[in-house]
């Protein structure tokens, strides 16, 4: 295998023995998973020149204090992405959560920017950062990839080509954000000044030797004004946890840029951060700071009193440390000192809606905390899925640009997020090369590719949330826009038609226009009809509309007038249903209209059977004597959700295959089939099923229908009002 000339200092070359002691926690036993792990890492696997072996990435975790189950997945990375580990083995010998991380990091590792995909705004590069944190769902493998995306780095750097330019770029635009968002400052800082090396090397260079001395001198420096400052700290009885922290190159350099300076006009090439308990400390650690060293005036910045636009609070100062050093020194509060390893999110983050911050700024918490070694990792991992883009998906598109759609949008919806016109003309979709259904439900990380036609419109279907084209209201609108302003005399037509449709779906008479007309605030037939046809009036709208009541007699409203008792359950009749001022009656649904939850019915009083129930558009209900009618009885249907049956008409041309998928599209819907009887004709190669559905209410049969209606050869799909 060949190697670079970092190789030569990789792990790689330890002995397993060390490799053992190292990759042990301090204190911990012998573990079978990790040994495995380790035979894994050390066999020779085929890898591409300067791709990271595993054993240096799970180092770089491992400074970080990472838990075993991240190391372990850290060591398998070579296996499995040479394949001589299968998923069903990692599942067998290391569990599952290690399963999932590495194939969680695989995932992300096959991800890479497309050719100008970071060209465009900085919205782009962040959609980038938030989706690779939604593709997975453990956030240890991200981690992962920071710690391999690092380890790369280092091998590219020693003899960088067009390849490493761009993997430093990419590096800068996203992954370094992603690592500071995170909070994990020691992958950050080192992944900055590599890839600043890769891009920027004559800048890298004279920033190098600007500093005149190694970054080991300067964290001496640092460590022998720490413990100064600690000790004078102390004699003055202030209790105070003391960090120091050298400048790096990248963000001296960045700094000169920005701000336009000289290398020795630069105050803070070497900071120390002290954290306290109290606000009151913070003023009394500053006193003791500008007693010891000369401080430079109008570098003192009291963010405490004055917090920045972001919230960040803390006292900053410079003063003349020994050697006559500038020491850059950061006063805050423990909670200060969250905010700002937290905060740090908002310098990244475009506008955007409160709601997701605090569940962003919550699992950045998690973890923070997990890092922290608490006990409770399983449960910090949990609130980390749920609560980070629960509600979003972020794919992309042929070019690479990320396209943000709330969870559950379908290709089109992503098609009319691009473009109106492109939505109007979609016929077709393809992810990651391969062709899917416009109703697929897209993912995080997919490449969508959307197929179009030189003409056409939307299909009507689109606009009926049964079907399961559009998922996002901006999309519907867009679709209905288009119906909108289209020939009068065509949607005319259409909206008569799916009226008609309607009507003989749901088995009833002809419908009360009346009715339609004030529901829907139409002056006109012509204008209702017009607002179907034109999508704004939705089929499912117009099914729950044509359940027509009846009006009442002398002798019904009488009754509802003397009702004063509350509605009560049947006792031992059907479940859900009420019966005004009756209680513990026997009901039963008619078999002559079987009403389903959402149709309106009424009860009529039998003799010995107790209340039958029917739709108030039964045809018996409606020729009912005069002299009868005294057994109405006002119902209800409960809260309670209950299944009934119902007959479903199906009319079709005959084909192999047919019932299977009446039967498929059933199943997905989780609708049971009490019976079903099929006639078919030979002569006219046509059949017809009268399918028995257990119903939940009109919503869901209006679906099931929709759905059946849609299938290749049916021409006909109604509600049958007789059993």
């Amino acid at each position: 295998m060949r190697h670079t000339r970092y190789d030569k200092s990789s792990l790689v070359h330890e002995s397993r023995e060390a490799l053992v002691e190292r990759f042990t926690p301090p204190g911990g036993g012998p573990d079978v998973r990790l040994s495995m792990a380790l035979t894994h890492a050390l066999k020779e696997h085929d890898r591409q020149p300067r791709q990271p072996h595993c054993l240096d990435v799970a180092e770089n975790l491992r400074v970080l204090g990472v838990d075993k189950d991240t190391l372990i997945a850290a060591l398998l990375l070579d296996a499995h992405f040479d394949e001589s580990v299968s998923d069903e083995d990692l599942s067998r010998h290391f569990g599952e959560s290690v399963s999932r991380l590495v194939k969680n990091v695989h995932l992300l590792t096959r991800f890479s920017s497309a050719p100008g995909q970071l060209d465009g705004t900085p919205e782009q590069a962040e959609r980038l950062r938030r989706m690779l944190l939604a593709m997975v769902d453990d956030v240890r493998a991200v981690l992962i990839k920071l710690a391999y995306r690092l380890q790369h780095l280092r091998l590219m750097s020693q003899d960088p080509d067009a390849l490493a330019r761009s993997y430093a770029r990419e590096t800068q635009e996203i992954f370094t954000p992603l690592a500071n968002r995170l909070g994990v400052a020691q992958l950050k800082w080192e992944m900055e000044d590599l890839a600043f090396r890769i891009q920027s090397p004559e800048h890298y260079r004279m920033v190098a030797r600007l500093l005149e001395e190694s970054r080991l001198e300067r964290e001496q420096y640092i460590q022998d004004f720490t413990d100064r400052l600690r000790l004078a700290l102390e004699e003055e009885q202030v209790v105070a946890d003391v960090r120091g922290r050298p400048k790096h190159i990248y963000s001296i350099w960045k700094k000169m840029d920005r701000k336009q300076l000289e290398f020795q006009d630069l105050y803070d090439l070497r900071a120390v951060r002290v954290i306290v308990d109290r606000v009151s400390t913070c003023y009394a650690v500053l006193g003791v700071v500008h007693s010891r060293w000369p401080h430079i005036p109008k570098e003192f910045d009291d963010y405490i009193a004055n917090p920045k636009d972001n919230g960040y609070q803390s006292l900053h100062t410079a003063v003349l440390g020994p050697q006559g050093k500038v020491v850059e020194v950061q006063i805050r509060t423990r909670d200060m000192d969250a905010f700002a390893e937290l905060g740090v999110a908002a310098h990244w983050r475009y506008k955007e809606g409160g709601r997701e911050d605090q569940a962003l700024m919550r699992a950045i918490a998690s973890l923070r905390r997990l890092l922290e070694h608490q006990d409770n990792d399983r449960e910090l991992l949990e609130d980390f899925r749920s609560e980070l883009f629960q509600d979003r998906v972020f794919v992309l598109t042929p070019r690479g640009d990320v396209v943000d759609l709330p969870k559950g949008a379908t290709p089109l919806d992503f098609a009319y997020t691009i473009h109106t016109e492109v939505g109007h003309r979609c016929r077709g979709a393809k992810i990651n090369g391969r062709i899917v259904p416009l109703t697929y439900e897209l993912r995080s990380g997919e490449r969508v590719e959307i197929l179009t036609t030189r003409q056409g419109g939307p299909s009507r279907d689109w606009m009926n949330p049964n079907m399961g084209y559009l998922r996002t209201s901006r999309a519907r609108a867009k679709a209905r826009s288009w119906f909108k302003f289209q020939d009068h005399d065509k949607n005319l037509q259409e909206g008569r038609q799916i009226l008609e449709r309607e009507v003989q779906r749901q088995g009833g008479t002809e419908p009360d226009m009346d009715e339609l007309l004030r529901r829907f605030h139409q002056p006109s037939r012509d204008e209702l009809l017009v607002a179907i046809g034109a999508g704004e009036i939705t089929p499912a709208q117009l099914a729950s509309a044509l359940q027509v009541p009846i009006t009442p007699t002398a002798e019904e409203t009488l009754m509802g007038r003397r009702s004063r008792r509350p509605a009560s359950k049947a006792g031992n009749g059907e479940k859900g249903i009420q019966i005004r001022g009756v209680g513990n009656l026997l009901t039963q649904v008619a078999r002559c209209c079987r009403p389903v939850p959402g149709d309106a019915i009424v009860g009529y009083i039998t003799r010995g059977k107790g209340v039958t129930i029917h739709r108030r558009d039964c045809v018996n209900i409606l020729r009912m004597p005069t002299e009868k009618r005294y057994r109405l009885v006002e119902v209800s249907w409960g809260e309670e959700r209950q299944a009934y049956p119902v007959v479903v008409h199906v009319e079709a041309f005959d084909r192999q295959g047919l019932l299977r998928d009446i039967t498929q599209v059933l199943a997905n819907d989780r609708v049971n089939v009490l019976a079903a009887s099929t006639r078919t004709d030979p002569s006219e190669r046509t059949v017809t099923m009268d399918l028995t559905l257990e119903i939940a209410d009109t919503g869901q049969l209006s679906a099931v229908m929709d759905k059946i209606g849609a299938l290749p050869n049916i021409f006909a799909v109604r509600r049958v009002a007789t059993a």
